[in-house]
C-alpha cells in the first residue's frame, strides 16, 4: 500500500499531467504546499525524475493491461528496444495456444467422465 506521502506525489503528478504542464520537483513542491501537506523532501524530486521520461497518457490507459510488460528495455548498446503492445499481444496469442493445446490434449485420451 502507498504510504501517504507517495498518494499525494502521485495526485500531484496526475494533476500537472491533467493541466499539461510539465512534471518538476518545483511544481510537485508547489502542489503539495497549496494542498497543506507536508512530505519528506525527496518524495517530489523523486517522482519528477521517475516520470520525466515516461508517458503518463499510455501509463493511464495500460494501467489493467494484464502482465507486466516493459515499454522499453535498454540494451546492452544504449538504445532502447521498444517492446510495448506487440511483445505483450504475442505473450498473449502464446498463452492462448498453448491453452488451446491442453484442452485438446485432453479429449484425445478416447474417454471421459460420462463414457459408457
Amino acid at each position: 500500500m502507498a504510504s501517504e506521502a507517495e498518494l499525494a506525489c502521485i495526485y500531484s503528478a496526475l494533476l500537472l499531467f491533467d493541466d499539461e504542464v510539465a512534471i518538476t520537483e518545483d511544481k510537485l513542491n508547489a502542489l503539495l504546499k497549496a494542498a497543506g501537506v507536508t512530505v519528506e523532501p525527496f518524495w517530489p524530486g523523486l517522482f519528477a525524475k521517475a516520470l520525466s521520461n515516461v508517458n503518463i497518457g499510455n501509463l493511464i490507459c495500460n494501467i489493467g493491461a494484464g502482465g507486466a510488460v516493459p515499454l522499453s528495455v535498454a540494451t546492452p548498446s544504449g538504445t532502447a528496444a521498444v517492446g510495448g503492445a506487440a511483445a505483450g499481444a504475442e505473450a498473449e496469442e502464446k498463452k492462448s495456444e498453448m491453452k488451446e493445446e491442453s484442452e485438446e490434449s485432453d479429449e484425445d485420451m478416447g474417454f471421459g467422465l460420462f463414457d459408457d
